[in-house]
């Protein structure tokens, strides 16, 4: 598909979202051309007033102010139904950009969840809000600006073909050079404005990583480096952006220059044709004031289009962000399981990377009320398995079943409910902290609340805040401590009293001997409850029915704690090192 028809493409797409709104675009064009012929009306009256201003003592003034009023009247229209075309612009354009902007959101709540790990975030936050401001800016609201322009220039033809034939075919025989520096110029600037949306999306991506990574940054005293990083892309960014603006700024000083040629043309063939009688005085001003208003919209398309550019290449990548590959409709499986708790994986093999397999042949049957410890090194594949518990991912083979109903045979918001879970990375977003605890469950009441915080040993810091409850919580939990970020997700996973839960690393960044009161409750949470506690501390895991031994993707070792340090094997060496133990 070439650069014309993917932009063309892009343009019907676009308004495709427009659609529900037609009536405000048919207002716009409408009122578009109202507007456009009544201030085209106003040359005709200017002349035939000049006209009627023969010379001194020689003055039709009644003819002088009839014409007046007229002008009036036309110019008094002709602003309002300008007035009315930018009102019903602007809704079109602020309605289809917020159904736009809540399409895309929507996508991203049903696409898979590898799509939103492997795009960087700065990236997608860059197209929801900057891409399709721009289209806002260029697009839908050029293309009123593109018809009134055109309009202008149709009427200001026939105009002046009805005055003088000659002359008003010599404006159209130079009309198609504005025309072709216009085209040539604006086919440039969309490759380069289509550069420049890439390269600032990966600009938002690297500024949001180092933006939430300042710690970091500082611990390794990275500032210089990621300050080359940031270097070699906004250089980047400013070269691309300078050729786009080069580009785009040649289009208006060049069709100014093609249109003077146009002015100063209709100007001298205007003048000798008054001389010899062929026209009057009045219809050469008019002539003129046509031409000036031929060339006027040449000048605002050449702008138009420079944004129309800008905007396709935004469009572009919100709709790359549409496409991007949904997950499949899972309304007609199983809507709710009666779960029992049990949990069996068949054969079940995974990889994020297709030439590199990561789990190969696993196989676990976890009986109700079971408490399941998962360990193993780095990389070995313990949270790939909650993933995939979880239908983050879907397996590449085997499959996975919840009370004897195969996962994939349930809807992912039934299987999910199921589950209650907490990270290592706690999540806490910008309200109050009975809103974060009570972010998985509606109609909660404040004796619940309260009750799951006990639970969770966070009701004691939580009235110490300055306004208890009520305290704002800022983006991430920033005015929190870690410790105490965790025990609010510890309190929303209480609140709910899932049949399942799923603890990943939960108590890591609490001090031990809240630790200590921490598993004391999740004891009594996990009192009857299938439990999956994936650790590295293994003094947190001792009391589990079973633990799981991972290494490279597959169950190496299985039993109890006391079972698995008899065996001297996998897990009794990762044990005694925890604990700096040396065999005699």
């Amino acid at each position: 598909m070439n650069s014309y028809d993917e932009s063309n493409s892009i343009f019907r797409r676009l308004f495709s979202y427009a659609k529900p709104y037609r009536g405000f675009l048919i207002a716009a064009l409408i009122s578009s051309l109202i507007s456009v012929t009544l201030s085209l009306l106003i040359p005709i009256y200017i002349g035939k007033a000049v006209d009627y201003i023969i010379g001194p003592g020689d003055v039709n003034y009644q003819g002088v102010l009839d014409i007046i009023i007229y002008l009036a009247v036309f110019i008094g229209g002709s602003t309002v139904f300008q007035w009315l075309m930018s009102y019903s612009t602007n809704k079109i354009t602020f309605l289809t950009i917020k159904d736009l902007r809540s399409r895309v959101f929507d996508k991203l709540n049903i696409v898979p969840f590898e799509n939103i790990d492997r795009t960087p975030h700065g990236n997608i936050i860059n197209t929801m809000v900057n891409d399709i401001d721009i289209i806002s800016d260029g697009l839908l609201q050029g293309f009123t600006q593109l018809f009134s322009g055109l309009m202008t220039i149709l009427g200001t033809i026939g105009f002046m073909l009805s005055i003088n034939l000659g002359i008003g075919i010599l404006v159209v025989v130079l009309t198609p050079l504005s025309l072709f520096v216009a085209s040539s110029i604006a086919r440039r600037t969309y490759s380069k404005f289509t550069e420049q949306t890439q390269i600032r999306g990966e600009m938002g991506g690297l500024i949001e990583e180092l933006l939430g990574n300042q710690k970091l940054v500082k611990t390794y005293s990275y500032e210089d480096r990621a300050y080359e990083r940031f270097k070699e892309v906004n250089d980047r960014l400013h070269k691309v952006g300078v050729m786009a603006q080069f580009y785009s700024s040649l289009t208006n000083p060049s069709t100014r220059f093609v249109n003077g040629i146009v002015y100063a043309a209709v100007g001298i063939l205007g003048a000798f044709s008054a001389i010899s009688g062929n026209i009057s005085i009045g219809q050469l001003t008019s002539f003129l004031s046509y031409a000036n208003q031929y060339t006027k919209p040449f000048n605002e398309i050449s702008g138009v289009i420079t944004e129309l550019q800008s905007a396709l290449a935004s469009a572009k990548r919100v709709f790359a962000l549409i496409d991007m590959e949904a997950e499949s409709s899972d309304e007609e499986l199983i809507s709710q399981v009666e779960s029992d708790g049990r949990v069996k994986l068949t054969d079940v093999a995974f990889s994020y990377v297709k030439d590199k397999p990561l789990i190969e042949g696993l196989n676990i049957d976890v009986k109700p009320g079971s408490r399941i410890a998962i360990v193993g090194p780095t990389g070995s594949g313990k949270t790939t398995v909650i993933n995939l518990l979880m239908r983050f991912y879907d397996v590449d083979q085997g499959k996975i079943e919840v009370s004897g109903v195969d996962v994939l045979d349930m809807q992912r918001k039934a299987l999910r409910s199921m589950y209650g879970m907490v990270l290592q990375e706690t999540w806490l977003f910008e309200g109050t902290v009975r809103e974060n605890i009570a972010y998985g469950k509606e109609n909660v009441s404040e004796e619940e609340i309260m009750d799951a915080a006990k639970a969770a040993y966070a009701h004691s810091f939580i009235k110490r805040l300055p306004n208890g409850y009520d305290t704002i919580i800022t983006q991430d939990g920033g005015n929190l401590s870690q410790g105490q970020r965790q025990l609010l997700s510890i309190a929303r996973v209480m609140l709910l009293k899932p049949p399942m839960l799923i603890l990943d690393e939960a108590t890591s960044n609490i001090d031990t001997r809240t630790e200590i009161r921490i598993q004391k409750a999740f004891a009594k949470l996990m009192k009857g409850r299938t439990s999956f506690v994936v650790a590295h501390r293994l003094s947190t895991i001792r009391e589990s029915d079973t633990i799981l031994v991972m290494d490279q993707g597959s169950i190496i070792e299985q039993g109890n704690h006391e079972e698995l340090l008899s065996k001297e094997g996998f897990y009794h060496n990762l044990y005694n090192s925890q604990f700096h133990i040396t065999r005699a």
